[in-house]
């Protein structure tokens, strides 16, 4: 469509009404102003903005994607509408926008810190499913997703295999699928979580962790230890979620009694005590598991 240069506000009353039926004559606006059923005075002080919203809408009849929108705000349509006999105008979200909406609604439901953007699209019906070294995990992935929704207090798992074998992918599919389902959940890479101790949101994230429905605590053991991230981070943490019963996943290069070794060592010394303490409040938080496979980032 043409777009045509009219400027109401200096416009005598029978120029504008010119330009407003000539306007008319494009049936996609005559369209748009019929379903508005409002006056000719309303409408033909209006003429530049029904202009402008048929213009968008025929950019819609012919768009084919939302990569290739012409509109100003991507995936949105510039349309008027009547509010109590008064002509408005809004932008509203074209098809291509609306399905991916509805595609990557999930996402409000799950809390990303630290965490490439990939695991995000991770879903249970995308894991590699050729390795039989990953049949066992899978399967528990699986009864997990198909008995949360009656007991959301079930055990949550402590998965600990080589470098690059997927296990990070496989609890965020897990956690992406139950968010498809209307459930929340958070991520949380612990190295970088740790190291942000001192940061103005820390206190904010920490909260979340204690308190979401599902929290998956990524490449435990990785992290720098100290006495402070293991007594005053880590261990109240899985304490409250220990107390209130909230499933606790934990991805490793580390078995539980490496990682007990780990946890024991900091700069102030051994404390083998307070090592134990964490592992035993993991082993009442989580089933375990080894998966070894092959390196998936090769």
């Amino acid at each position: 469509m043409k777009k045509l240069e009219i400027n109401v506000d200096n416009m005598p009353k029978f120029d504008l009404k010119k330009e407003y039926q000539k306007v008319l004559k494009d049936p996609v606006v005559a369209k748009i102003v019929k379903g508005l059923k409002l006056p000719d005075e309303i409408l033909m002080e209006n003429t530049t903005m029904l202009e402008k919203a048929g213009c968008e809408y025929h950019n819609c009849l012919e768009c084919k994607s939302l990569a290739t929108c012409p509109n100003k705000v991507k995936g949105h349509v510039y349309m008027p509408i009547n509010v109590d006999g008064n002509l408005n105008f809004e932008y509203r979200p074209c098809k291509y926008y609306r399905k991916l909406k509805q595609n990557t609604e999930y996402l409000d439901r799950v809390t990303y810190l630290g965490l490439p953007d990939a695991l995000k699209e991770a879903s249970i019906s995308k894991i590699h499913k050729t390795d039989k070294n990953r049949f066992d995990t899978i399967l528990w992935i699986n009864n997990f997703y198909k008995d949360y929704p009656n007991n959301q207090h079930l055990k949550g798992l402590y998965l600990h295999g080589n470098f690059g074998c997927g296990k990070s992918y496989i609890i965020s599919a897990l956690f992406n699928d139950l968010a498809r389902d209307g459930y929340h959940s958070m991520i949380i890479f612990w190295p970088e979580f740790v190291r942000g101790a001192f940061l103005d949101n820390f206190n904010d994230n920490f909260m979340k962790a204690k308190e979401t429905p599902l929290l998956l605590i990524d490449d435990i053991g990785a992290e720098h230890i100290t006495d402070w991230n293991r007594d005053e981070i880590l261990c109240p943490l899985l304490q409250y979620r220990m107390d209130n019963h909230l499933p606790t996943f934990f991805t490793s290069n580390l078995s539980l009694e490496q990682l007990e070794e780990f946890l024991a060592y900091s700069k102030s010394g051994v404390d083998a005590v307070k090592a134990s303490r964490i592992i035993a409040r993991i082993k009442q938080l989580t089933e375990t598991k080894e998966m070894l496979s092959k390196n998936l980032r090769n």
